[in-house]
């Protein structure tokens, strides 16, 4: 096992790893940027390295920084968290060439998952269900529209090497094809540098449904069911739950077998998400695959009572995993909120500022992740979330009670925060209902459920 693991990233996930690695006797090794030089990672770990200013491109995105503070700190392993560099491919090469072990899969499975459209090429050559779509990528509109004509309206145009909702448009008709893809394509430039492109049939209102595989370096790959993030906003999520309220045992059983399928047609190890987009009747398609930890992964501890941070950390050491499929037996019902400093009625406007006071819930089955406290500083630099609410219920209607107690419980002041936003939700009667597909955040602004 290793004996120090250098953090490369920043907030409660950080805070998170840190942890995990104190109960496994691991010392550890926090970066920050000039702007957190008082956040709590860097107090919780045993040294701390400043690897730049500010702006993430010149801090947390620097590897040349990252790797030379794990040289300078004899850190032998470095985990990524998520965001940040956790699917840089490069970034987990020049890891290995430099004798330090990247906790997560190799650059090589980064790489071929990371690009979407070789990524649906993979799972269609594994027989994974994928959308109906194109099978190559696509550098030209013309191109894309000859294709959109044999794949048939709505389309969704997606960039290869996207995520987070960027290079990501809708064609709803031949007429404004051209434009949205242009659209696309400008936008995946000037996020990723790339300007290959695929197209997908649209499903409108899809339900979201992902799930979570690990695996060892032995070929042991198990699931650990899914969880539902259908409530999201522009392909942001919001709320995230396990199991989810719209899948039934025979759907459960497939999906499950298609991730774990997904997961043993690229040799994957580690902790990675395989996501799904499910019609209306309940037909799954391959959506993504995310190489890494997801935000939401608490919600599947603690159904499952696994710890993914130590079995990932575990894998990378070389140790097979610690639990067998059949030693997975999901109970109860988790739900997550995610507290951000921002403002819903102000088109969800980040709002930065300090924390001047904040209490945070508690009491059976609560759980929350965070890397705030009283005067703690919510910087325009990074993300704006505050903390992850989770809680667990012996079914869905007993956590959702739980997780409006911890909502009304959460006191947090000096900054605008979406808490009522959220409380709200758990409020309504179509989420309580389990119907809640994609598209509901846009009809719940709108008064429409």
């Amino acid at each position: 096992m290793f004996e120090k693991i250098l953090i490369a990233n920043r907030g409660e996930i950080a805070v998170r790893i840190i942890r995990a690695c104190r109960a496994m006797g691991i010392k550890t090794v926090a970066v920050y940027s000039t702007a957190d030089n008082h956040a709590l990672h860097t107090y919780l770990a045993d040294e701390s390295v400043c690897i730049g200013p500010p702006l993430a491109r010149d801090s947390y995105l620097n590897i040349a920084s990252i790797i030379s503070a794990a040289k300078g700190t004899h850190a032998e392993a470095i985990h990524p968290g998520y965001g940040f560099l956790s699917e840089n491919s490069t970034f987990a090469k020049l890891c290995r060439d430099n004798g330090i072990v990247f906790i997560g899969p190799s650059p090589e499975v980064i790489d071929r998952m990371g690009n979407k459209s070789q990524a649906r090429k993979t799972m269609m050559d594994a027989g994974v269900p994928v959308v109906p779509g194109t099978r190559n990528p696509i550098h030209s509109a013309e191109d894309g529209l000859a294709k959109a004509r044999e794949i048939g309206w709505p389309i969704m145009i997606k960039a290869s090497a996207g995520g987070g909702g960027k290079g990501m448009r809708v064609s709803s008709c031949e007429d404004d094809f051209i434009e949205m893809f242009s659209i696309a394509q400008r936008e995946s430039m000037n996020a990723f540098g790339d300007n290959s492109m695929y197209l997908e049939r649209c499903i409108l209102n899809p339900r979201h449904v992902e799930v979570q595989i690990v695996g060892d370096t032995f070929g042991n790959i198990v699931s650990l069911g899914e969880r539902d993030c259908s409530v999201q906003r522009n392909h942001q999520k919001m709320v995230e739950e396990s199991p989810s309220p719209f899948v039934n045992d025979e759907i459960r059983a497939a999906m499950n077998e298609a991730a774990i399928r997904a997961a043993q047609a690229v040799g994957y190890t580690s902790a990675g998400t395989v996501e799904f987009l499910l019609d209306e009747d309940r037909t799954f398609y391959f959506m993504e695959m995310n190489t890494r930890i997801q935000v939401e992964h608490p919600v599947t501890e603690m159904v499952t009572r696994t710890d993914l941070i130590e079995e990932m950390i575990s894998v990378a050491a070389g140790e097979p995993l610690t639990f067998t499929q059949e030693d997975i037996d999901p109970r109860g019902h988790a739900i997550e909120c995610r507290v951000n400093a921002e403002e819903p009625a102000r088109g969800f406007l980040p709002s930065p500022g300090t924390i001047s006071q904040m209490h945070l819930p508690g009491g059976n089955g609560v759980r929350v992740d965070t890397a705030a406290y009283d005067g703690y500083q919510i910087t325009p630099y990074y993300d704006s979330m505050i903390a992850k609410i989770i809680v667990h219920g012996r079914d869905r209607t007993e956590a959702i009670a739980k997780m409006r107690t911890a909502l009304e419980e959460m006191v947090v002041v000096g900054v605008k925060t979406n808490l009522d936003f959220q409380y709200a939700i758990m409020e309504n009667e179509t989420f309580a209902a389990g119907t809640a597909d994609t598209g509901f955040i846009e009809q719940f602004l709108k008064g429409e459920v």
